[in-house]
């Protein structure tokens, strides 16, 4: 699967929101202070820990939008691997500017190769497999869009981004409507012909209503390994199959041996551990002919945002 870039347009608003939130009224204060105007540094990105790279637009954005004199060279793409010690990314410009803009690039950096490089743990895991791993609508809010970016960039594949997707009927849709039947018979009244129909089953029984009925799609819910096997019978291709509930890095592999088409898996947004990656000093780039001596005004980050 080829992975596409984000528009800017997706990912100016939460980058704008973060360094807003991080420069506060006053700007960054320690920079201001301390940094003599001028000054020009290059700073690299290394990996502290093995995974996944993701977010490195993300990150560009940032010091661009602090400061359009800072400049990027990146050593890897987005969905590459990095190991321990590794350079992502290379930035040269105002020194002043890369710190201000340093904390903002790897917030975004790190949580989004934090999904990557779980989401590929499990990827991993279900090699030989035919299942596809997902992620779910259980995301940061606000922060969606990225973090299912970041799934991709980790070999796995999205779920609806909203409710306005698809029709997922759940166990408190049935519970409501009166049953599995009349549910999916409403969803089918009720909806345009472009839109698919997924109805999620606790049961076998529930399921065999559930084809009787038809659909395109069913989520097996926290299923045991031999009640997916039988389900994978009974559907017999005629939807796709979808596990989910309490799925785990180690049981992934049993889940996907069942010959289910999908694995959904909540926690590799809402529960990721960041990939940890941190920002270190290269050198000096400093014209010896410039003066040291002036510093900026302390609000100079705000006044160079765009």
């Amino acid at each position: 699967m080829t992975l596409s870039p984000l528009p800017r347009l997706m990912m100016e608003g939460p980058i704008r929101i973060a360094l807003t939130e991080d420069l506060g009224l006053a700007g960054d204060l320690t920079s201001a202070a301390v940094i003599p105007a001028g000054h020009r540094s290059t700073v690299t990105a290394v990996a502290r820990r093995d995974g996944i790279v993701a977010g490195l637009d993300l990150a560009a954005l940032a010091f661009e939008l602090v400061d359009q004199a800072c400049r990027m060279t990146r050593h890897l793409a987005d969905g590459d691997p990095v190991a321990a010690g590794g350079r992502i990314f290379t930035v040269e410009g105002p020194s002043a500017s890369l710190l201000t803009a340093e904390r903002t690039a790897l917030n975004f950096l790190c949580h989004l190769s934090g999904i990557a490089t779980v989401t590929n743990d499990i990827v991993r895991a279900v090699t030989g497999t035919s299942a596809a791993i997902a992620c779910t609508r259980k995301t940061t809010p606000g922060l969606r869009a990225l973090e299912k970016y970041a799934v991709r960039a980790g070999g796995g594949m999205n779920h609806r981004f909203a409710l306005s997707d698809a029709v997922l009927i759940k166990d408190n849709h049935i519970a409501m409507t009166g049953g599995i039947r009349p549910a999916i018979k409403a969803a089918r009244s009720n909806s345009g012909h472009m839109v698919k129909i997924e109805v999620e089953v606790d049961t076998l029984a529930q399921l065999r209503e559930a084809m009787e009925v038809g659909v395109d799609a069913v989520l097996l819910d926290n299923m045991t390994l031999a009640e997916l096997r039988e389900a994978v019978d009974i559907v017999a291709g005629r939807a796709l199959t979808e596990a989910s509930g309490g799925v785990t890095l180690d049981s992934a592999a049993a889940i996907a041996a069942t010959g289910v088409d999908l694995i959904s898996v909540g926690w590799i947004t809402h529960s990721a551990p960041i990939l940890d990656i941190g920002l270190d000093y290269v050198a000096e780039n400093t014209p010896v002919s410039e003066p040291l001596s002036n510093r900026p005004s302390a609000h100079f980050p705000v006044a160079s945002l765009p």
